[in-house]
């Protein structure tokens, strides 16, 4: 007996003894993702709502109970040791709001900085997270560093396939990126952000007094990415950059405030208006001078801070315009300026590194990166200040010519 083609088929065809219907099932729906970014001070004063009203919204929008919210925090032990009193303050915070919230059991310090982006962490994580009997109506909040949003946010995502999370960045690199976004992951294989997921926050709170806990390198290392999505993105917030250039470098608390406010502002416009926030496609303007500055952090053993690689890598790649005729050299030289003025070193050591081939490791972080994104190569490059296009081809010569020319003027021999 034939059967008929498309979705019309007879009943009789559908429960008669071993048929099957034709034809085929789509089906297509979309996931509205809604989250804020809020700026503080001093967050666990029990005099500052912020905390409790930013769960309180996340609860009243999905229409959920009106019992205590649950609550599991985690912190960056780097952040513990210098806010010593930090998890008695977070205790105090909750008692002040009991009606509110409830710790669900004592905060859970972990490791701060890249080494803690391991899947190992994920299971002591996640074995906290069973103990304390956390379910999809309970809060995980994240206070630290970017490296552990991103662990213990991937965590959190793949426990009973995603908890509410609400990040509180404590680091200048965090609040204005790495904190604010939809993505989070570990390292695998010696390969950075192998693992993870993309998982919107329920919120995002910035607290500018723990800023001040930073050493001056930690710093330093965050306005990497604000130089970053300036250049590709506004040419206005890198002038600015460029003016008050002195005053970050001084670590002046205005001028690092805007800084970050304008940077966390510019990202969550590319996330949410850029067509792309769960990176299906191969573009990946929000990673440039990524592709050189991932390779860098695992050549380095992690020693290279994130931001240090992405100042090394956004310098890198803006002379590899300059040889493929993409930037003018002034354009180029403004970046450069900045970075050296912000304080940061454009060239490290491993960047002469071979490896077990005898072929120069640098390159593989373009490899690297092409398997990040799942298809062809797509390399965002400058052609001008606030204005960038994605190539797709980068020519190892002249790349190897660019990092010879970083390492000269390292030297002071040439720019």
């Amino acid at each position: 007996m034939l059967m008929p083609s498309g979705s019309s088929f007879m009943k009789e065809d559908a429960i008669g003894a071993g048929a099957l219907p034709g034809g085929e099932i789509n089906v297509g729906f979309k996931v509205d993702y809604n989250y804020s970014v809020v700026f503080t001070e001093n967050v666990f004063d029990p005099r500052n709502p912020c905390l409790v009203e930013t769960l309180d919204g996340v609860r009243t929008a999905r229409e959920e109970a009106r019992d205590p919210a649950r609550v599991q925090v985690f912190l960056d032990r780097g952040l513990c040791d210098a806010t010593s009193d930090l998890p008695e303050k977070i205790t105090a915070y909750f008692n002040a709001h009991s009606s509110r919230l409830s710790l669900a059991g004592e905060c859970v310090v972990v490791p701060g900085g890249e080494p803690v982006k391991t899947p190992a962490l994920i299971e002591v994580v996640q074995k906290r997270m069973l103990d304390a009997g956390l379910d999809r109506h309970s809060f995980v909040v994240i206070i630290g560093g970017g490296a552990v949003l991103d662990a213990v946010g991937y965590a959190a995502a793949t426990f009973h396939r995603g908890l509410k999370v609400v990040r509180l960045p404590s680091t200048v690199l965090a609040q204005n990126d790495a904190g604010i976004g939809v993505k989070n992951g570990v390292n695998d294989y010696g390969v950075k952000n192998l693992i993870g997921s993309f998982s919107p926050p329920e919120a995002v709170i910035n607290d500018v007094a723990w800023l001040s806990t930073l050493a001056e390198r930690d710093q330093r290392a965050g306005m990497a990415e604000a130089v970053k999505v300036a250049v590709i993105r506004d040419a206005e917030f890198f002038g600015w950059l460029e003016d008050q250039a002195d005053a970050l470098a001084r670590f002046e608390l205005k001028a690092i405030r805007y800084m970050i406010y304008r940077c966390a502002e510019l990202h969550i416009s590319q996330i949410a208006k850029g067509g792309d926030p769960f990176e299906r496609g191969s573009a990946r303007p929000l990673d440039y001078g990524h592709w050189s500055a991932h390779k860098l952090e695992s050549l380095s053993g992690n020693e290279l801070r994130h931001g240090e690689a992405v100042a090394i890598g956004m310098a890198l790649d803006a002379h590899y315009a300059c040889y493929t005729g993409l930037l003018k050299e002034e354009e180029r030289d403004r970046l450069v300026t900045l970075l050296k003025t912000l304080g940061f070193e454009l060239w490290h050591e491993v960047m002469d590194s071979f490896d077990s081939d005898g072929q120069p490791a640098l390159l593989k972080g373009l490899e690297e990166f092409r398997q990040h994104l799942g298809g062809s190569l797509c390399v965002t490059q400058l052609v001008g200040i606030g204005k960038s296009v994605d190539v797709n081809e980068m020519k190892p010569k002249l790349v190897l010519l660019s990092k010879e020319c970083l390492k000269a003027d390292a030297a002071e021999d040439c720019l």
